[in-house]
């Protein structure tokens, strides 16, 4: 595309490489099914509902902006991740990307273990009722009161992530006369495809054990000989928001590397496999995430192979979807609050939220979709960014997409695909509150994280 060809007006290819932006939808009411959940549609007044609730009455009661929660997809998301990988495996759901006690409960009712990473997450997880042998608790700092509570709640795995790990985890469970099953987490020295900040596996980064220059050997090495450890087997995670399957492969292959090695030294056959999660999801309608089942053939055929080169039994397989699962389940609802036409480059609007709940934008480069859902319009398009009330010029929510040109204060747009790490990292940065969590299902909706309150702000300030 050249510059003077941009849709934006010569100008706008001196801000954005060329090549940014594909032509306008066809039809900029439709919704695209691969970035919204399940029972997002438009009633026959355009406006659209998710578990039959429409965004009107939604935004009425709850006020916006929400992050709106579709139950039905959460749970035939989940169902869908047990059902690939069968009975000989295990799904963690990665807590991380968004955990409440309502989606706790969901998760156990569903049939999925949990997966945990500070204490309040393992808090959050005991009182929704799910049992501690199913909670997986990672962690690159784990401080000692919580490997403690951990280790007294009987979680079913502790992922070692250094040295002094393995130390101070064996001499807590010895103390309190328990043996404590725990996996090491490794570093293959993959490069995932992905964001720097989400990419986990390379050498040069905080997690793990680096499988080169024998360190992850003499991990196992420490960890066999304490009495108060367990050692069930070993843990890899490659990064976050992955579409090619390669670096799974390569990955597979080096901890399966390290089970045969481990094998002929100890004569031990290490009975699991953490390969960890990080599989795309769909944030435009450019992406192409790969369906459970696909993902649960490609890795269970990969270890497979792996095995049997090395002559190994194959270990029991653990994957630990967060984003998979959550990711597509939800979207945040927002009201304008005004537009700012600039002739040659693009029309900002306003709403009113920002980086305060969804931080993602300004962190990664992330892209979302938004589309205006409070009504439909005949208008044509116009090249608009969703920005924030936050005082930042980053504070960008969405970069660049086109909506109806006639968008105006008081309409309410719709982000898909946030249900993943926007609530998570939410803050109240500029003192802005955080937006509740409302889930939705069979025509009803209520609250599962309630919004924040001035109180709340004000009950933690002590003076």
């Amino acid at each position: 595309m050249s510059r003077s060809a941009h849709p934006a007006g010569p100008r706008h290819a001196d801000v954005l490489p060329e090549g940014h932006y594909s032509a306008p939808p066809a039809d900029l009411n439709s919704l695209d099914a691969k970035v919204w959940s399940q029972t997002v549609e438009r009633d026959a007044d355009g406006v659209v509902t998710v578990g039959g609730v429409s965004v009107q009455a939604l935004a009425e009661e709850f006020g916006t902006p929400a992050y709106i929660l579709d139950e039905d997809d959460f749970r035939a998301r989940a169902r869908a991740w047990r059902t690939a990988f069968g009975p000989d495996a295990d799904v963690f759901y990665a807590g991380k990307a968004f955990l409440s006690r309502a989606v706790v409960r969901w998760l156990h009712e569903e049939g999925l273990n949990l997966d945990v990473c500070s204490g309040g997450e393992l808090a959050t997880a005991l009182s929704a009722g799910m049992p501690a042998d199913r909670i997986a608790f990672h962690g690159n700092n784990k401080s000692v009161d919580e490997i403690e509570r951990a280790v007294r709640a009987g979680v079913g795995r502790i992922v070692l992530d250094s040295f002094q790990e393995i130390v101070r985890v064996a001499h807590i469970a010895q103390s309190l006369g328990k043996r404590q099953p725990v996996q090491i987490r490794i570093t293959v020295g993959v490069e995932a495809h992905t964001h720097e900040f989400i990419a986990t596996a390379h050498e040069d980064q905080k997690f793990g054990i680096p499988l080169a220059g024998g360190q992850a050997a003499e991990a196992v090495r420490r960890a066999l000989q304490l009495d108060g450890l367990e050692l069930i087997g070993i843990h890899s995670h490659i990064g976050s928001q992955i579409f090619d399957m390669s670096g799974f492969e390569v990955a597979a292959q080096r901890v399966v590397g390290l089970l045969k090695d481990v094998r002929d030294e100890h004569g031990v056959e290490l009975p699991e496999i953490d390969l960890g999660g990080g599989l795309g999801i769909a944030y435009t309608s450019d992406d192409d995430p790969r369906e459970p089942h696909e993902i649960a053939k490609a890795l269970t055929e990969i270890v497979g192979r792996a095995c049997e080169a090395a002559r190994l039994r194959t270990p029991r397989i653990s994957v630990e979807p967060g984003r998979a699962i959550v990711g597509p389940t939800a979207f945040t609802l927002y009201r304008v609050g005004t537009t700012k036409h600039l002739d040659g480059l693009r029309t900002y609007v306003s709403v009113d939220g920002g980086m305060s709940d969804n931080i993602r934008t300004a962190l990664y480069d992330a892209e979302y979709s938004v589309a205006l859902v409070s009504r439909t319009s005949d208008a044509g398009p116009m090249l608009a960014r969703v920005v924030g009330k936050h005082c930042e010029s980053g504070d960008i929510v969405v970069k660049d997409a086109f909506l109806p040109a006639d968008l105006a204060p008081g309409d309410l747009l719709a982000v898909p695909a946030t249900g993943a790490y926007c609530r998570s990292m939410a803050s109240n940065y500029n003192h802005v509150l955080r937006p509740p969590v409302v889930a939705v299902r069979d025509g009803e909706a209520r609250v599962v994280v309630r919004r924040e309150t001035e109180e709340d702000l004000l009950r933690l300030d002590v003076g």
